[in-house]
């Protein structure tokens, strides 16, 4: 359509020209009595095959379907420029909901590492707790061992001395039997001791 519109404007510039022309050549004609002649060609002056050429030119264009092939180029640009468009679109939807996924991960792993960390605080505070409580047990336990040794060291003291007393109690004994007593005396309890078993 637009190539129809520029070939009717360029053959109404020719028309005007022409009739520009004439009125130029019936001017000059009035006043120096001359006229000059146009050529012709067929019966066609210049501007007739001017109009001429471009309605060839426009229908050969038009038999061609130039119009309909630069509109369907134009048409295929569009519809390439819609997809770019909505690759664009889809791209950047993508893009939004990737981003939204890794700031949910990323909000999701602070609150897993602020969980991890308290976690280890308490183990670690029931790790001390239970510590102390080990410790104490084995101070106690070490205290009753150190008690019971130290006690077993008393007795076995305690023990020995009572034995040396023992023995030396009766060293003295002996002592004082071999020192006091004769046979007389060792046949007068002797004979006290047979009485005591004959009366039971």
């Amino acid at each position: 359509m637009l190539i129809l519109a520029a070939g009717a404007n360029a053959a109404n510039a020719t028309e005007m020209t022409k009739l520009d022309q004439a009125d130029k050549t019936t001017a000059l004609a009035g006043q120096e009595h001359v006229h000059e002649v146009e050529p012709v060609a067929l019966g066609l002056n210049p501007g007739a095959w001017v109009a001429l050429s471009m309605a060839v030119f426009i229908a050969i264009l038009i038999w061609k379907k130039v119009p309909a092939v630069v509109t369907s180029g134009l048409d295929k640009q569009i519809d390439a420029i819609r997809r770019q468009l909505d690759e664009a679109k889809t791209l950047r939807a993508e893009a939004e909901k990737l981003r939204a996924e890794y700031a949910a991960k990323i909000a999701n792993a602070e609150k897993d590492a602020a969980a991890m960390l308290d976690h280890a605080r308490h183990e670690a505070d029931a790790i001390v707790a239970k510590a102390e409580v080990d410790a104490t047990a084995m101070v106690g336990r070490r205290e009753k061992m150190a008690q019971d040794k130290i006690g077993a060291a008393e007795r076995a003291a305690v023990d020995g001395l009572r034995a040396r007393a023992a023995d030396a109690a009766a060293d003295a004994a002996r002592t004082l039997i071999a020192a006091n007593h004769g046979a007389v005396a060792d046949k007068a309890l002797v004979d006290g001791a047979i009485a005591d078993l004959a009366k039971h």
